[in-house]
């Protein structure tokens, strides 16, 4: 596809949505051929695409039109560019701005701190790209990571170079000029050697040199964004050490021209700044790479090889090779190359690195293995379930990238607020100038000048820039190390004010593998019919109750038959028709709906209830047929859950469709605040919204009939153990399966928060008041100024304080309790 709308004879290939038949490919094909500059468009139904070649003047924006306004759609996509030559938060509005102006464009999110744009609408690459080089910035479709790894370590190298350059060459003029404001000797020591003339020269060229050298970034950058009258950092240096230099500059060679008693250097001043802008940014730049570590820690967990068997033949393949149903070997302390699962063999499977969980998991035949975790001690032969980018690594790495490039709602303010920020510096800077020069003291116009250029060097915008995005990559990536993933940047905010915790029982607080207990056959039947027909009405569900009732007959011996016509209905059971008989098997509920009385099980299924076990009923040919007792141990992880919840002040409650009495006695041991029982899967969300009423709520949940639950809360958390409907319907992935992981994120997502306000807080208070001070305030009362030097030290100070705040997060321990 080529991608510039205006090259001779585009072709645009258009994804569309709604087309059922050849008269929809008719349609569309009429519509796009009526845009004008459409020179040719040919539809294919079986690939949902149109192929539409034009003269140059149709551009994607009006086919989008014509498709839509045919009756059908362009599906939205989500593209990533990388970014470069963005060095603060006004950078990221405009980009964010130019990107928004383009048609077709739906929102477009720019993280500082990862230096990435993301898209959402029906775009062109070639139109956003050429939007972001209008705003005065470089976009290429997103790298690989590799390639922006190499990037930034290219970048890293750059400013070190730079940065040495700029010290060695900045040191004699600091040394020259302040030197001998500090100390008399050396200014009698210069001006009897080579005289203050000579030195002022001196000073010219190596303050030239750095200028034009380390320092030609700011001007390259910083001049045509004021002269698109979109200044940024870059524009505030540039002005700042222009103005320093130019006036330096004529000092030294013109002096006549100036008033008698201003006639001074600061060529000090604009060489200092310089380095020490860029110390900043190299600092910056080795705080960004540690930012992103959890990513490239996690992309390192999977192994380059792996042992396959192909055509009765062992050998070693690279990961990219392999095939789902692939037969593979795992020797002895090597790392699991895909999800698979056990076909031979035993042994233990270090999971810390995705799950948190220190403890190693037994693995045998039918055990699921992931890609990326540990072997301990014996072989395994696997069986490749999921390879490339269906992997679990592959998918957490996703999620974790997805997070860490969003934006909290936090960060709209900081946005509307940096937009203005360095128009109105230069403002403030541009009064300050005439304040001085018509208020201020002799020399006024060298102090105008230096006050001037302090407040244009301290203001500036890169830590407010800096301060969300960093926390967010810092945050989720310590998430992930612990088996949390926050499949929404937003769930890191909205966790943080969570009042009230939501969960399902089955799978959530019990172990999920529930066991067959109790079964009561009913007068006429026998034990072993009724298991077997119930077995075999169980065997297409995937419920673990139902998977328990199935184990069971299977450890029996009893053969099961194919079921056929088989309902299930959610919140009641399932029904088929087995050998010819009708069989039901389900709650009490169910039975009820069936007009069947089940008061002769009344005292057993009490009894069952209440030792935490749920009691089934199976009926046959309309008839009651027994009661089936199914026990589900809770897991040994959470109480010490409960507690940590409540410990963080928030309430927890539990809904579920099973027996009152059942979850009653649960949540009797484990100290649970509600319980909201026998509700169906509608039921579940009616029970969150009402829960809701008491504050921001966060449900979790595994099951797919936790789904609409999961998606109602303010924050759904799913259990990463659980469906993959539960887990698309989440906000926030336990990848361990443990509740422990729930307190957790919340004091995670509270530390994260509190690091970003921390953060956000320093950027602003340190500008609100440091502007002011290097503007002069503290001078008629104090006789206080602020260097230059000093402004551009304190703005180096402000972003290296933000990064290094950030990496705090770093060390976050999840909160245990006795």
């Amino acid at each position: 596809m080529n991608a510039d709308p205006r090259l001779p004879n585009p072709a645009l290939s258009l994804p569309v949505e709604g087309m059922t038949c050849a008269s929809c490919v008719g349609r569309v094909e009429r519509a796009l051929k009526a845009v004008p500059g459409v020179t040719e468009a040919s539809v294919n139904l079986a690939t949902e695409r149109a192929e539409v070649v034009t003269d140059g003047s149709a551009d994607r924006a009006r086919l989008v039109s014509a498709v839509e306004g045919a009756g059908y759609s362009v599906p939205q996509s989500v593209q990533v560019l990388s970014v470069e030559g963005m060095t603060c938060a006004s950078c990221v509005a405009r980009v964010e701005r130019a990107l928004t102006a383009v048609p077709g464009v739906t929102t477009a999110t720019v993280n500082l701190a990862i230096e990435t744009a993301s898209v959402t609408g029906s775009a062109a690459p070639g139109d956003l790209i050429r939007a972001i080089a209008a705003a005065g910035y470089t976009a290429t479709p997103d790298r690989s990571r590799n390639e922006t790894e190499d990037r930034r370590a290219a970048e890293e190298a750059g400013l070190r170079r730079d940065l040495i350059l700029s010290a060695t060459l900045s040191l004699p003029v600091f040394l020259m000029e302040m030197g001998g404001h500090l100390i008399p000797a050396i200014h009698h020591f210069i001006g009897s050697t080579i005289g203050m003339q000579a030195s002022w020269v001196i000073q010219f060229v190596l303050t030239t040199l750095v200028l034009g050298g380390p320092g030609r970034r700011f001007f390259l950058k910083g001049i045509p964004a004021l002269l698109r009258a979109a200044p940024d950092m870059n524009s505030l240096v540039a002005v700042g050490t222009a103005a320093a230099y130019a006036y330096s500059v004529v000092a030294t060679f013109l002096p006549a021209t100036l008033p008698p008693g201003t006639v001074a250097v600061y060529f000090e001043a604009a060489a200092v700044i310089v380095t020490l802008i860029l110390l900043g940014r190299y600092l910056e730049a080795r705080a960004k790479g540690q930012t992103s570590q959890a990513i490239r820690r996690l992309i390192g967990l999977q192994p380059r090889v792996a042992h396959v068997w192909r055509d009765g033949v062992l050998a070693d393949l690279p990961v990219e090779a392999l095939r789902a149903g692939d037969r593979l070997d795992l020797r002895p302390g090597e790392r699991v190359p895909v999800d698979g699962e056990v076909v031979e063999g035993t042994s233990w499977i270090d999971e810390s690195m995705l799950t948190g969980e220190p403890v190693p998991v037994a693995k045998e035949a039918g055990a699921k293995v992931i890609g990326g975790t540990v072997n301990q001690t014996g072989a395994l032969t696997l069986v490749a379930t999921a390879v490339g980018g269906d992997t679990m690594l592959a998918r957490i790495i996703r999620m974790v990238e997805a997070a860490q490039g969003g934006k909290l709602p936090i960060q709209a303010l900081v946005d509307q607020v940096t937009l203005w920020f360095v128009p109105v510096v230069m403002a403030l800077a541009a009064l300050t100038f005439a304040v001085w020069m018509i208020w201020g003291p002799d020399p006024a116009l060298g102090l105008a000048l230096v006050n001037a250029v302090a407040v244009l060097i301290i203001a500036c915008p890169c830590a407010m820039g800096l301060a969300t995005p960093t926390s967010i990559l810092v945050g989720t990536g310590r998430g992930a190390a612990l088996g949390i993933l926050f499949r929404k940047g937003e769930a890191l905010q909205l966790l943080q004010g969570v009042a009230v915790v939501a969960v399902d029982k089955t799978g959530t607080l019990t172990e999920g593998k529930p066991a067959l207990t109790d079964l009561i056959p009913a007068p006429g039947f026998d034990r072993a019919t009724v298991l077997s027909l119930a077995a075999a009405v169980e065997t297409r569900s995937e419920h673990p109750i139902a998977r328990a009732i199935v184990a069971a007959a299977e450890a029996e011996g009893l053969a099961l038959t194919q079921p056929e016509d088989l309902v299930a209905t959610p919140g009641y059971g399932v029904a088929a028709r087995v050998a010819g008989q009708r069989v039901e098997v389900g709650a009490d509920r169910l039975m009820r709906k069936l007009g069947l009385d089940v008061t002769p099980f009344a005292e057993a299924a009490a009894r069952l209830a209440d030792a935490g076990g749920t009691p089934l009923y199976a009926a046959i040919d309309g008839r009651l047929a027994g009661l089936l007792g199914v026990a589900d141990p809770i897991k040994p992880t959470t109480p010490d859950a409960i507690r940590a919840l409540h410990a963080l002040g928030v309430k927890v409650a539990m809904i579920t469709g099973d027996n009152a009495r059942t979850a009653k006695a649960v949540a009797a041991k484990l100290g649970i605040d509600e319980v909201v029982a026998e509700v169906l899967p509608e039921g579940k969300v009616d029970a969150v919204r009402r829960l809701k009423g008491a504050g921001r709520l966060a449900y979790v949940g595994d099951g797919i009939n936790d789904a609409p639950a999961l998606a109602e809360a303010d924050v759904g958390v799913a259990v990463g153990t659980g469906t993959d409907v539960a887990i698309e319907a989440a906000d926030v992935v336990l990848v361990s399966g443990q509740l422990t992981g729930v307190p957790t994120a919340i004091a995670l997502s509270r530390a994260t928060m509190r690091n970003i306000r921390q953060n956000l807080f320093w950027a602003f208070a340190y500008n609100a008041a440091l502007i002011p001070v290097a503007a002069g305030v503290l001078y008629p009362g104090f006789g206080i100024l602020l260097s230059p030097i000093f402004a551009a030290g304190a703005m180096a100070l402000s972003s290296v304080f933000v990064l290094g705040n950030a990496l705090r997060l770093r060390s976050f321990q999840p909160r245990r309790t006795a």
